[in-house]
């Protein structure tokens, strides 16, 4: 079958057997539909219903930047998946194996995300599935938006190394915004790939009811200052958001490593719903 994805058209096997994948989103989401997946690549964390692939019988084929040739041409796979940070391998592995781009586009994230799904479900013969765990979803997030709409707004902030960044509607983690329908505390936050840095001032005059929090430096398994404690100062605490307790800690493996899973997205659903009740 011809398959059509983010960077073109390849022809690949109706549901191939030996898959390698370097986008751990697509891992997710190929774990939750029961697809064996043979190779994937060195990441410094992962969900705990992942971490049987971190080693053991599945092959470690590079990193998410570096794919490693011998180690992917060693499983002679029938089909390479890429996506996110691991798209700009495309070319190089396209040479070794089919291989697919499943990229995200975060601007307009639940739509792409069901689209790169339902490329999958082609693939593997789920067509059927993905049907039905995108209608739950969409449901979801109807329930989600509906609290949005009486929760105020909110704020997005990510602390690395001590340093705070600022994550607006067209970011990476916008789908708050954009799909469930939180009011940004600020409209012209810069769409950088890495945020946009921000200070503890910029956090108390934006006043926002919710601030929505995730800790880089937990995510890839780094020491340093806990997001909690970077934020806890007398700025932040004369926001809104702080003194009504509605300073949300987001799983950070899920939203920074794994966005693009299906299982992630569920649970990103799910977070944002127990924060506006």
């Amino acid at each position: 079958m011809t398959v059509e994805h983010v960077q073109g058209e390849t022809t690949v096997e109706t549901e191939p057997e030996v898959v390698v994948t370097f986008d751990v989103g697509t891992l997710d989401t190929l774990d939750a539909m029961g697809v064996p997946v043979a190779g994937v690549p060195e990441v410094a964390n992962v969900p705990a219903h992942l971490e049987e692939y971190a080693g053991g019988e599945t092959s470690i084929v590079g990193s998410l930047f570096e794919p490693d040739p011998e180690e992917v041409n060693a499983l002679d796979p029938d089909l390479i998946i890429v996506g996110g940070r691991s798209s700009e391998a495309f070319g190089e592995l396209s040479e070794l194996a089919p291989t697919v781009d499943l990229t995200v586009d975060n601007t307009d994230f639940l739509n792409s995300f069901g689209e790169q799904l339902g490329v999958l479900g082609e693939i593997f013969d789920r067509e059927e599935w993905v049907e039905e765990r995108l209608a739950v979803l969409d449901e979801r997030v109807g329930e989600v938006s509906a609290l949005a709409d009486d929760a105020g707004d909110g704020l997005i902030v990510m602390t690395s190394g001590g340093e705070v960044t600022a994550y607006g509607p067209g970011s990476r983690f916008g789908l708050i915004h954009k799909d469930l329908g939180v009011a940004p505390a600020v409209e012209d936050v810069e769409e950088a790939t890495h945020g946009d840095a921000v200070s503890f001032e910029f956090i108390l005059e934006a006043e926002p009811d919710h601030l929505f929090v995730l800790d880089r430096d937990a995510a890839i398994g780094e020491t340093g200052e806990a997001a909690e404690a970077v934020l806890d100062n007398e700025l932040v605490a004369q926001t809104p958001a702080w003194e009504n307790g509605d300073v949300h800690y987001l799983d950070e493996v899920v939203w920074y490593l794994v966005p693009t899973g299906l299982r992630s997205v569920e649970t990103m659903v799910d977070e944002i719903d127990a924060a506006l009740r």
